[in-house]
């Protein structure tokens, strides 16, 4: 059976919940809702798990904090013997407007703490997800504003794209990264 891990990246605990760095971990709780699927804790995260049309889908919330997600993602790609190209990373981006999104097949961690620890840890060959934050912040206050909590303004812009995410996901499982891409990145401009 060909497994996937989607890994929503993110910060442990309740006051990190409903911050701009918790996007990941939004896309997959939305994921989960929709799909009724239970988020264990397990080691270096929290993990549900589903399948797809014959296709295993592990999701994982990481509980190591951001800066050491590479842990908890390398750990459940051997622990469950997942291929690299069957892993997607979702996180927030300041670079991106506000509910705007990209995905992308490779790459650079574009200066985001979570996805340069995976790639220390694994590599730039894993598919990622960006989601929008937008930069709305003052020089030198970047940690404040990607650690605040989004508006009920924010979430009317956001939801639709955390939304688009979860079918995202399906289409990464179902129809693999390249036809995602080409179905979605469009809609992710703003």
């Amino acid at each position: 059976m060909d497994k996937f891990l989607i890994v929503g990246l993110g910060n442990p605990g309740d006051e990190y919940a409903g911050t701009r760095h918790n996007t990941g971990f939004m896309v997959l709780d939305a994921f989960a809702k929709a799909s009724n699927i239970v988020f264990a804790d397990r080691r270096y995260g929290f993990v549900g798990e589903t399948s797809l049309k014959g296709r295993k889908v592990f999701l994982l919330k990481p509980t190591t904090f951001m800066n050491l997600s590479g842990n908890a993602v390398r750990y459940w790609l051997n622990q469950e013997n997942i291929d690299q190209s069957r892993l997607l990373v979702i996180s927030d981006d300041v670079a991106l407007a506000l509910g705007a999104f990209r995905l992308k097949a490779n790459g650079s961690n574009g200066g985001h703490n979570g996805l340069g620890h995976i790639q220390q840890l694994i590599g730039q060959q894993y598919a990622r997800l960006r989601m929008g934050i937008g930069n709305d912040y003052p020089q030198g206050a970047q940690v404040d504003y990607v650690l605040g909590r989004y508006t009920e303004e924010d979430m009317k812009t956001l939801q639709p794209s955390i939304d688009v995410a979860v079918d995202i996901i399906k289409s990464f499982v179902l129809a693999g990264i390249d036809i995602t891409m080409n179905q979605y990145n469009r809609l992710g401009k703003r």
